[in-house]
């Protein structure tokens, strides 16, 4: 054997086990939210490997279960209302704070981008009892729009530097050419800076998404838990303590909750490794 190769097939059998590592435990969860509760209280999911794979094995009782039990289609829509806008918002404010940041020339720009990024070092814990106090002022605890605007607070640092990142890197010979034949700074954002930022925006709105989506925390401390606002997360963390032996029920809700972000970083995964590596060398 070529002694060449040695190194690229060592890196491709360690490629492998880490990614069935990574995708065992999802594995898992599917079979398990698949299989009857008298088979998930005797054997693991990985018995159905020792013999011949039949359908009769699985069943999806336990989704319609789950998805029979009350709030749980409310939830659901509360997650998709809570995700859709504390993601575009934030990544929104950060697109134009970004490319202000890292185009415009003003006094101060980069104390004001060190304050920005400063702040990715501040436990969120810090944050809560100050704004929930003024968010009961001013009525906005227990509404989506307290929790989209507490999200957008949250996300920004990050957001900021990522994007400010993916924009120093651009040609300034691009822009400047832009000026010259009378481009304003708006057009060149959003005639420019934006179409050139696809990847850095569509990666930064994954990781956004998921983390709004999965969230139970900030939500649990901004909306209080009520049924009507109530998103996933926290229905979920409901029904630990309700379903008490039908503990296997908690897979099938848990692979709920995970189908739609699945679905988001599938469809946009042809962005992301671009995204991620944005601005890392400059152009």
């Amino acid at each position: 054997m070529n002694k060449k190769l040695i190194p690229g097939i060592v890196l491709n059998l360690l490629i492998i086990t880490l990614s069935l590592i990574w995708v065992l435990p999802t594995l898992g969860l599917l079979v398990t939210s698949l299989r009857p509760a008298e088979q998930v209280a005797r054997t693991g999911w990985w018995t159905i490997l020792n013999g011949p794979l039949k359908f009769t094995q699985f069943t999806m009782a336990n989704y319609q279960r789950v998805l029979g039990t009350d709030g749980m289609a409310i939830a659901f829509k509360n997650s998709l209302i809570i995700s859709s806008l504390g993601t575009m918002l934030p990544v929104g404010v950060a697109a134009l704070a970004a490319f202000g940041l890292s185009r415009l020339n003003f006094r101060g720009r980069s104390l004001v981008y060190v304050l920005i990024v400063g702040l990715l070092v501040v436990p969120l814990q810090l944050t809560f009892i100050p704004i929930l106090r003024l968010y009961n002022t001013l009525n906005l605890a227990g509404t989506f729009h307290g929790l989209w605007l507490a999200h957008t607070g949250y996300g920004l640092p990050f957001a900021v530097f990522m994007l400010h990142n993916f924009f120093q890197s651009l040609p300034t010979d691009l822009f400047e050419a832009a000026y010259i034949d009378g481009a304003s700074i708006w057009t060149a954002f959003y005639r420019l800076a934006l179409p050139l930022s696809v990847p850095a925006l569509v990666s930064l709105i994954i990781f956004q998404f998921l983390w709004v989506w999965n969230d139970l925390l900030v939500a649990l401390i901004y909306l209080g838990g009520a049924q009507g606002v109530a998103p996933l997360t926290i229905r979920l963390s409901g029904l630990v303590g309700s379903y008490g032996q039908d503990w296997h029920l908690l897979t099938s809700a848990a692979f709920i909750s995970i189908i739609v972000p699945l679905i988001t970083f599938f469809s946009l995964q042809r962005y992301f490794v671009r995204g991620i590596l944005a601005g890392s060398v400059k152009g």
